[in-house]
């Protein structure tokens, strides 16, 4: 197998845009540094700062509920905690997230954007140590991993589907190339290599996709009914793996990718040989 980092992406705030990375250190057991810290929960929903329990990413403000945070482009500095919007390319929010205020500010661009009716707010959220990617209800384990795409599976949804799809709708850490279509769907217990610095990863479980993929991450609009494309075309509604940071390093890209126990190469052709990639 030939596969490198064709690159990296993070997502500070849930639903909002990725953040590209030429490089990022990786921890054991920890997930994708700064990787959606923050959120923003609905008013009436069950989110209790107080009283924290893990929830469905149905209780926060996403793309799968509110297709027009697609536009709003982000970027935030780790170490000032400032959080800058632009739309469009124009400056509309400068934010210090470690102020009151500057949560405050973000929380009433939120409200105008997502139309909520005069007075109620959207409630900002953040919970030292937790991450609220989408499989964090499931665990702490599932809490720290990292989404890893291959992208030879969406040029093969692509070609079978006839319609063009930006990456950026699977809104993954790592995405990857040189693996055949869905070999990745071999991978589970396996354990990869990336980079020459001694990240290894131990893939968790598949990747199931909702309507957020849906949304054109250029144009904020709900256009392309991926899960119904990928049942139609594979019988399932996957894109992607979960994995596990084992062992620590520096991953950049154009780092190469590996398998770290003997034989997991063979897993490899055998998804394709077995159909994971011819439509099964």
């Amino acid at each position: 197998m030939h596969a490198f980092v064709d690159s990296l992406y993070r997502y500070p705030v849930k639903g909002l845009t990725p953040e590209r990375l030429d490089s990022v250190e990786l921890r054991a057991d920890y997930g994708f540094p700064s990787d959606r810290l923050f959120a923003l929960a609905k008013p009436t929903g069950l989110y209790d700062a107080g009283a924290f329990v893990p929830l469905s990413k149905r209780e926060y403000f996403v793309l799968l509920n509110t297709e027009r945070l697609a536009g709003l482009a982000t970027r935030f500095d780790d170490e000032t905690r400032m959080l800058t919007v632009t739309v469009q390319g124009h400056p509309v929010l400068e934010a210090d997230l470690s102020t009151r205020a500057g949560r405050d500010e973000f929380v009433e661009l939120y409200a105008r954007v997502t139309d909520l009716p005069e007075g109620v707010r959207p409630v900002f959220a953040e919970q030292p140590g937790y991450n609220f990617t989408d499989n964090a209800n499931d665990g702490p384990r599932m809490m720290n991993s990292i989404s890893l795409i291959n992208l030879a599976s969406i040029r093969d949804l692509e070609r079978r589907s006839g319609v063009a799809l930006d990456p950026l709708r699977f809104r993954a850490n790592v995405y990857l190339d040189g693996p055949d279509a869905w070999a990745e769907r071999a991978w589970i217990g396996r354990e990869l290599r990336l980079g020459a610095s001694g990240v290894t990863v131990r893939v968790l479980e598949e990747t199931g996709r909702c309507a957020a993929t849906e949304v054109d991450p250029a144009t904020a609009r709900r256009d392309i009914p991926v899960p119904r494309l990928l049942h139609e075309h594979y019988g399932h509604e996957i894109m992607g793996v979960f994995a596990e940071v084992v062992s620590a390093g520096v991953l950049a890209t154009g780092d190469a990718i590996g398998f770290v126990r003997a034989g997991a190469e063979d897993g490899v052709q055998a998804a394709a040989a077995s159909g994971h990639g011819a439509g099964a």
